[in-house]
């Protein structure tokens, strides 16, 4: 099917009841938020990039087996004042804007040379304490009321840490606090990785963040080339995270505006470089001394990590390079869809790592994994380091999501897009870990967004549950939709139609209803 990536899609910021076909479980109670690019133009000025389009928010709101739906425009600073503009004035990654007329040309200079970073949150939606916020990757993150999509406080991480990136994909323990990692460009002469924990609070209580403590600080192993990283790993005990050789060039970054080129031109990828694997230990709050590496990739997307026998195993979607990015330039997007091509050299990876905790006894070039339902291998090099072969337990899929609750333990299934080699995702599959078999399921013409997996209260297996997705639907008169999937069958359940449109997005957030705001 097709899909116009750059158009601009309309918000419904009053609520308007949705067609629920099918049925739906009585447990299913409360709030699906996601968040993604909607806005692609303002006047005559355009992004390049689909990832830089202004945020758009949208929710699914279900209560007693009826379901309200409604969108609406994260009122970022960024998207106050590009309006304000009628043209695009602040810069994104992949966008680099021309200077505001209101400001000095001095002052647009430095604005782009220690560049103070865009709140156009368009990436996730994720949980400090008790509050919800739009996020991307920047410093900057805006509090929403996650029903009725009302923009909220600014926040900004530099108040409580000194970093300049923050993921969106942190990570929740089961007493509510939340745990993040972000880079410190330059700050004091160092560029180093913080791995923060922000503690659960009670109702009425400050802000989380007020309260933000550092665990643990690793130096970047090059000054002026932080990698790039979307996402990390973390078990009971320890968290794990991948210094790719995707980097960041700081000096190069500073110049950019001068140079006329975006952000986004200053991330390459270095495959003469290796791929560097940190734990560190949450109790101790330090790397563990063995040093893990792996050949040259790419990872954006974290699946999930857990210890067994002495071991730390975690999954993840790898690349061999960096063309995911460049493929949604926007452009290169319409190219592809006027020349009705259904492929391109993208083709995700999902791969196992195992890494053992102890290498005291071992002997050089000796496989140190001893775990039999794995051909990953760790091992041991002349120089003491360990060296890390994955398995790999399927090909073209993406945006991974599991039962949350197995977060950090050992977990048998897995739910994706299958993008193959396309923009896309025409299919969304369950996938078996332990057998590596999948189940697949599609619809005629249609394209489907992350699938977001909602655990059945006081379920007792892994997969007990739905899975929700929305769908676009290209079919000549139907309407959008969100999917309902059953989690063991993974047959259909029900679809709710909704009378507005949806569009691709990036990544949701199931609220039940006892913890909405």
């Amino acid at each position: 099917m097709h899909y116009d990536y750059g158009r601009n899609k309309s918000e419904c910021p009053e609520p308007i009841k949705a067609e629920v076909k099918g049925s739906l479980p009585h447990w299913l109670q409360g709030t699906l938020v996601r968040n993604g690019s909607g806005l692609f133009s303002v006047g005559e000025s355009s992004y390049n990039h689909w990832f830089d389009g202004m945020a758009l928010l949208h929710n699914f709101t279900i209560k007693h087996g009826e379901v309200t739906y409604r969108s609406r425009y994260l009122r970022s600073d960024t998207y106050n004042s590009n309006i304000k503009a009628n043209r695009i004035i602040v810069s994104e990654m992949g966008t680099m804007a021309f200077p505001d007329s209101s400001k000095s040309v001095v002052v647009t200079f430095l604005n782009h040379t220690i560049p103070d970073f865009t709140d156009n949150c368009a990436g996730n939606i994720i949980k400090y304490g008790n509050d919800y916020y739009a996020t991307s990757e920047t410093n900057y993150i805006r509090k929403i009321d996650p029903v009725t999509l009302e923009t909220q406080d600014k926040l900004d991480y530099q108040k409580y840490l000194p970093v300049n990136l923050v993921t969106s994909h942190p990570h929740y323990d089961k007493e509510g606090n939340t745990y993040n990692m972000g880079t410190t460009i330059a700050d004091k002469g160092k560029t180093k990785y913080i791995i923060f924990k922000v503690p659960a609070t009670e109702k009425g209580k400050p802000a989380a963040l007020k309260s933000v403590e550092i665990l643990c600080t690793l130096p970047c192993r090059s000054l002026f080339s932080p990698s790039y990283y979307h996402s990390f790993g973390m078990t009971e005990n320890y968290i794990i995270f991948i210094e790719q050789p995707l980097k960041l060039d700081i000096l190069k970054m500073a110049t950019a505006y001068l140079r006329g080129v975006n952000w986004a031109s200053c991330l390459k990828f270095h495959p003469e470089d290796d791929t560097l694997i940190h734990i560190i230990d949450r109790k101790t709050k330090k790397e563990v001394s063995i040093r893990y590496h792996t050949g040259a990739m790419v990872v954006y997307h974290h699946v999930n990590a857990f210890e067994e026998d002495g071991h730390v195993v975690f999954d993840v979607i790898t690349y061999n390079d960096n063309s995911l990015y460049d493929m949604f330039y926007l452009d290169k997007l319409k190219q592809q869809a006027a020349s009705g091509a259904t492929s391109s050299p993208v083709n995700p990876m999902y791969k196992r790592f195992v890494l053992p905790l102890t290498n005291k006894v071992a002997e050089t070039g000796k496989d140190l994994v001893n775990l039999n339902y794995t051909t990953a291998s760790t091992v041991k090099e002349k120089d003491g380091k360990l060296l890390c072969q994955p398995e790999v337990l399927c090909e073209g899929v993406e945006v991974p999501r599991i039962n949350y609750n197995y977060s950090g333990q050992k977990h048998r299934y897995v739910y994706l897009n299958v993008v193959g080699m396309s923009s896309l995702a025409t299919k969304i599959t369950k996938l078996d870990v332990q057998t590596k078999q999948r189940v697949d399921w599609t619809s005629e013409n249609c394209a489907f967004t992350e699938p977001v997996f909602v655990p059945m209260p006081g379920a007792s297996e892994e997969d007990e549950g739905v899975i929700l997705t929305s769908v676009i639907n290209g079919n000549p008169g139907e309407s959008d939709f969100l999917l309902v999937l059953e989690g063991k069958s993974f047959k259909e359940m029900a679809r709710i139609y909704v009378n507005a449109e949806l569009h691709i997005d990036m990544h949701g957030f199931f609220i039940p209803q006892n913890d909405e705001v």
